[in-house]
């Protein structure tokens, strides 16, 4: 471990606080991936605090890149790790066809929400192509594959559009009240542990088996990943931030009570 403050002076370096902070990385996951090769500050100090410089900054990017476009985490290490400068330059040019393509995804879906703002106000018909314009609940399929394999994303496909319409609406919802639940509970200062918050993990429980039942090993791993993934955490965060750890904290102790 590097405990030495590098010597050039015009290099500012950054700890892991403010890291977090611009980033909305927790200094949990920065510490994780210390720990398993991806990310080593500069330095560490003697207090333990973790320091980073620009070379870091550039590495923390290309990877947080890679974590939006949906690369599993054990695949980023290989893509960042190469020390040819001409293949990581190409690799950033594909991540930026990936951005625009994502920013024009989001682009779409405004279109269509300002549409249906119109529609509502002056009574302007839509048809149902142009109500679900820009919506693909498959986008992040090839990912869900890799992780869990073709036959579970199948059954969960064919949950899914079994449910119907009136369903499928009523599961979101029920997920919306989960977030704003969770969000509730974060400002009030409800414990992990209260039973406020167990029935609210309770509720999300059985909101995933619905397409799934996860053993009391998976259902950690799922909550867990709510809060390493950014996608995740921003969803879960949206209403209060920390929703997605308390989420993770109190599935835990819901795991152990109910799952074991």
């Amino acid at each position: 471990m590097n405990t030495t403050a590098p010597a050039d002076a015009e290099e500012t370096f950054l700890d892991i606080a403010q890291i977090s902070r611009l980033t909305g990385v927790t200094s949990r996951t920065l510490r994780y991936y210390d720990s398993i090769g991806l990310l080593a500050p500069a330095w560490t100090g003697h207090d333990g605090r973790r320091h980073y410089g620009r070379a870091e900054l550039l590495r923390l990017q290309h990877i947080l890149v890679l974590r939006e476009l949906g690369t599993p985490l054990a695949g980023i290490a290989t893509i960042v790790d190469t020390d040819d400068p001409t293949v990581t330059i190409a690799a950033l040019r594909d991540h930026l066809a990936g951005l625009v393509a994502e920013r024009d995804r989001f682009a779409r879906l405004a279109a269509t929400v300002a549409s249906t703002i119109d529609s509502l106000e002056k009574g302007t018909p839509m048809t149902n192509e142009d109500i679900l314009d820009g919506f693909d609940r498959r986008k992040h399929e090839p990912e869900a594959r890799e992780r869990w394999g073709d036959d579970a994303v199948d059954q969960s496909n064919a949950k899914w559009e079994a449910l119907g319409k009136e369903g499928q609406q009523q599961h979101l919802d029920t997920h919306r009240e989960v977030v704003e639940a969770l969000g509730a509970a974060i400002r009030v200062g409800f414990a992990a542990d209260s039973a406020e918050v167990q029935e609210i993990v309770a509720k999300h429980y059985a909101w995933v088996s619905l397409f799934w039942t996860p053993t009391a090993e998976t259902y950690r791993g799922l909550t867990q990943m709510y809060v390493d993934d950014e996608r995740f955490r921003r969803n879960y965060d949206e209403v209060a931030p920390g929703a997605a750890v308390l989420l993770r904290d109190a599935a835990d102790i819901y795991a152990g009570r109910e799952l074991s």
